[in-house]
């Protein structure tokens, strides 16, 4: 998963009716559960859905929806989106129920049980932050039912019975027969209604999991197919206002995904990978998490649909790069809780700045690496991401915060592995490649940890770090217990000596809510509103106006800045481009203060690295093989 920092606090074949069974388990290898959606049948923006298990010969069977999904770390309860269930008999009578919890269902007289159905609402459309601080489902691992987009994270529509999850799956989706459709799930073929206005495709899925690791996206979509090398990439693009095109993201998509196959080089890949991209126009009802959810074969992606072209070409870099980089870990480098994963009571592995942080290095190293960016733009991101580390608990221990990531203080500080965790992967890259005079590296060492383990070995949780530290050198052992295992924080200045960069502040460009990095507006308590942090004072261009610390924004361009509405009206601010006209309003200690102008560049000085004039020739190479192999 990539969950972009927050403004604020900076993813019908009926069968049933065959013959009885002598036991679950023996279903559970012969019958197929049944499933299907119809999207010609939405009922007040809920999708009717219908689970038919084939017979059971128990009493008593328990029915679920997840409590979390793979991939997050934050409890979606996504049960709560159902209305209306029925568990009904072969008469069509209806059977008693027990709704247990929030994602929990209990059928009595199962032996009866035909099918089961119910209604589910999306998730896009009651989001309050996108997923941010645990209040609603992170975006990309949502769900969206509109007139003409679908967004179809399958486990929030299809649960799974407890004794079951291995069973196979059919999935029917009904839709119009205009309406674009892509899966990756396994296509079976597909049946149009007597008067052609709607198509039911059939698919396919080996277990529960397949379920939940292959989206679909229906509806006026733009999709582009197209080859990068031996991988089909299928980019299936939304846009509410046809601002951005799959056609137009085509090239910087196909240049990404070439350098990452170029970066990764003999590790096993797909032979097809999905980008599910959903443009949020930013409006009351539209998704707010910013960012994507990785699946084996696939992302989803939301990003808010105001970007110019550029920005929304540099993020979708930073984010689809970071989900296909999954594939490495922990795709195939797992632990026993992610290959075993609970979706009811799920238990979280220590090592979160592998899977998560690692990936994230290697999302922005490949750029540089690859040639896509300069080193001096590289250094950037890295001490972006030491400022941005900063703002959250540097002497936490990572593989403690880890195992407890659902449980406070530890899911405050969940952000943290996309800044601190990537910083954790440089390092090691960097000791990895001073010890072997350039010949291994992070990648090295996950590529040897694949070919171990792989997909389907996971290892053992607390045996890990041991493991890695025999496979590397002293070194890394010594970091990894004294910084990752323990709750020492990190002097990066160690270890940018080490390849000849040294600190120095420079004058760089930047947009109107970020300086050096760090965002310049921030949300108070709800008695106060959205205002400037001192971080503004940095910005050029807000230090001409003459703003101040903790001045309070209560309207941009005459519309009032709320709570409720920051995210659209602040994420229209990232598209502001010099030459525009501009008026806030503010309220500074009681004051009314008017701001109208035109917007001019905004630069902010920094704090960067810089290549050290004096560096020794070790320091040079080791620098040469961190930067180029």
């Amino acid at each position: 998963m990539k969950n972009y920092i927050s403004i604020f606090a900076i993813a019908a074949l009926l069968v049933g009716c065959g013959s009885a069974k002598t036991n679950v388990d023996d279903l559970a290898t012969s019958n197929p559960i049944v499933t299907s959606l119809d999207l010609t049948k939405v009922d007040n923006d809920r999708v009717p859905v219908t689970i038919n298990p084939g017979r059971f010969t128990t009493e008593t069977v328990t029915y679920r929806l997840p409590k979390v999904v793979q991939g997050t770390y934050s409890i979606a309860d996504y049960g709560k989106y159902v209305d209306d269930f029925k568990a009904l008999d072969y008469n069509g009578n209806a059977l008693a129920f027990t709704k247990v919890d929030e994602n929990t269902w209990t059928i009595t007289d199962a032996s009866k049980l035909d099918k089961i159905t119910y209604l589910v609402n999306d998730t896009f459309d009651i989001e309050k932050q996108g997923g941010i601080g645990g209040e609603d489902i992170f975006s990309p691992a949502g769900t969206n039912i509109e007139e003409n987009n679908y967004v179809l994270n399958l486990h929030g529509f299809i649960g799974y019975f407890d004794s079951l999850k291995n069973n196979q799956y059919t999935l029917d989706v009904t839709a119009p027969a205009d309406f674009e459709r892509t899966s990756a799930l396994q296509d079976t073929g597909s049946v149009a209604s007597e008067d052609g206005s709607a198509i039911t495709s059939k698919y396919f899925a080996q277990r529960y999991f397949d379920i939940t690791d292959n989206p679909m996206m229906y509806g006026k979509l733009d999709v582009e197919n197209f080859m990068v090398g031996d991988i089909k990439i299928v980019l299936s693009v939304y846009s509410p206002n046809k601002v951005h095109t799959a056609e137009s993201l085509k090239q910087t998509v196909f240049d990404m995904m070439k350098a990452q196959k170029a970066y990764l080089g003999d590790e096993n890949s797909t032979p097809r990978y999905d980008i599910y991209l959903y443009l949020s126009d930013g409006k009351e009802d539209a998704p707010k998490g910013f960012g994507a959810l990785e699946h084996h074969t696939s992302t989803v992606v939301v990003l808010p649909e105001a970007m110019d072209k550029a920005s929304l070409e540099k993020s979708m870099i930073d984010v689809v790069a970071h989900e296909f980089f999954h594939i490495v870990t922990p795709l195939s480098v797992h632990s026993e809780d992610v290959h075993y994963f609970d979706y009811y009571q799920p238990t979280f592995s220590k090592h979160l700045w592998m899977y998560e942080g690692v990936t994230e290095y290697f999302a922005q190293h490949f750029q540089v690496y690859e040639g896509l960016i300069e080193p001096a733009e590289f250094y950037n991101v890295l001490q972006s991401k030491i400022a941005i580390s900063k703002n959250y608990d540097d002497a936490m221990s990572f593989t403690i915060m880890s195992e407890n990531i659902l449980k406070e203080p530890y899911k405050d500080n969940y952000v943290n592995v996309y800044q601190k965790g990537a910083l954790i992967g440089m390092c090691i890259d960097i000791l990895m490649r001073k010890e072997s005079n350039g010949t291994r590296s992070m990648l090295s060492l996950m590529k040897e940890l694949s070919a171990k383990y792989g997909q389907d070995k996971p290892f053992e949780d607390d045996k890990i770090i041991a493991e890695i530290s025999a496979m590397t050198y002293p070194s890394v052992a010594e970091f990894l217990n004294t910084h990752v295992v323990g709750d020492v924080p990190i002097d990066y200045n160690d270890y940018f000596k080490m390849v000849g960069l040294v600190e120095g502040e420079t004058e760089v460009e930047t947009n109107y809510i970020f300086a050096g990095g760090q965002n310049i507006i921030f949300s108070g308590a709800p008695d106060k509103g959205i205002f400037f942090t001192d971080m503004a004072l940095k910005n050029s261009f807000w230090k001409a106006q003459g703003i101040q610390a903790n001045d309070i924004i209560k309207s941009v361009d005459g519309k009032e800045l709320t709570l409720q509405n920051a995210q659209e009206v602040i994420t229209g601010m990232f598209s502001w481009a010099e030459g525009r006209d501009i008026v806030m309003v503010l309220d500074r200690n009681g004051e009314t203060i008017t701001i109208k102008t035109k917007l001019t560049k905004a630069t902010a000085i920094s704090t960067s690295l810089m290549e050290d004039p004096n560096a020794t020739a070790e320091q040079i190479a080791t620098r040469n093989a961190w930067l180029k192999g």
